[in-house]
């Protein structure tokens, strides 16, 4: 949506998006079409990796750019990397990538996998997690309906590196200092927090657009198919978080006992929570056959990115206080 146009709900976020983020970025803009999915996205963005008072914003970054590259997602680990490339980094590099380790291991399926990197206490250890949440979303939203870049083809290689830290370091508040946490919640009403997510209930910011998001982004899919949510949230149980494919034989396997009208929505929903850049232009238009619309698009995707993400995030442990956050 053209952000002259904007109204509402739509402007709200464009504008919070200019002034905290620094730029309208596309992985948000994508979700215009549907204001809920828009909205949850904007407070994932800025309640874990802008806003915060316990987490570097550097390290954030690294989380970012380390669950992007696990979800193949070239794009956002182009931004990502190059942002974390203009900061200055908090302690050394090493200590930094000791963190980002140990986020990545403790949300696999065999659990708390490494021992708790010193200083980082439960409120800390929240907001990283909610980073490695909203970009095991990102990611997938992102690589459904953007290229493998935000630069043009035409840059070539060698200055490619150059402009995108160009570009990072545009990508700045109007206002400087830190961003105050929770300053996006009231775009989306109150709701409950996942119960498999109770680390987040130390940082209020990240549990409170966590809470939000999540019911905004199921209550507008709503209309998906019950048959299609089950088979979504049954293969998810079963799913440790490993690579599907490298062929789509996984899909065809999944997706067989789907009528003509479902199989179209059910092969899109799965390839978005397990094989994003798989989906291929004759997916959306299967798709579009029976949904029309760029909402529907939006909201189906958004669902099955969200409750993806969420699913990785409740492998995440709740701390207990033995270290101070700093």
């Amino acid at each position: 949506m053209d952000p002259r146009r904007a109204d509402g709900l739509v402007a709200a976020v464009y504008a919070q998006c200019e002034r905290d983020f620094g730029v309208l970025a596309p992985p948000l803009a994508l979700h215009s079409a549907a204001v809920a999915p828009l909205a949850a996205g904007w407070l994932l963005l800025r309640e874990t990796l802008l806003a915060g008072r316990s987490a570097d914003r550097v390290v954030k970054e690294a989380v970012a750019a380390a669950v992007s590259r696990v979800n193949e997602c070239p794009y956002c680990v182009e931004v990502h990397q190059a942002k974390f490339d203009v900061l200055r980094l908090p302690a050394g590099e090493g200590v930094v990538m000791g963190i980002v380790r140990w986020v990545q291991a403790v949300g696999g399926p065999g659990g708390f996998l490494l021992p708790v990197p010193a200083g980082v206490g439960p409120a800390r250890a929240a907001e990283l997690f909610g980073v490695a949440v909203t970009f095991h979303y990102l990611s997938r939203m992102v690589s459904v309906f953007l290229g493998d870049s935000p630069l043009p083809g035409q840059v070539p290689g060698r200055l490619r590196g150059v402009v995108m830290r160009v570009v990072a370091r545009g990508m700045v508040p109007a206002v400087r200092g830190r961003l105050e946490p929770g300053a996006s919640l009231d775009l989306l009403p109150p709701a409950g927090l996942p119960p498999e997510l109770a680390w987040a209930e130390a940082s209020p910011a990240v549990s409170g657009c966590l809470a939000r998001a999540t019911a905004a982004v199921d209550r507008a899919a709503r209309w998906v198919p019950l048959r299609v949510r089950q088979e979504l949230r049954g293969r998810l149980r079963g799913w440790e978080g490993r690579p599907v494919g490298p062929g789509r034989a996984w899909l065809d396997e999944a997706t067989r006992g789907f009528s003509a009208a479902e199989a179209p929505i059910a092969r899109l929903v799965l390839l978005t929570a397990f094989a994003p850049y798989q989906v291929v232009e004759g997916d959306v238009w299967s798709f579009r056959e029976r949904y029309p619309s760029d909402r529907e698009l939006i909201e189906a995707t958004s669902w099955a990115a969200l409750t993806t993400a969420v699913h990785i995030g409740a492998g995440f442990p709740r701390l207990h206080r033995t270290a101070p956050d700093r």
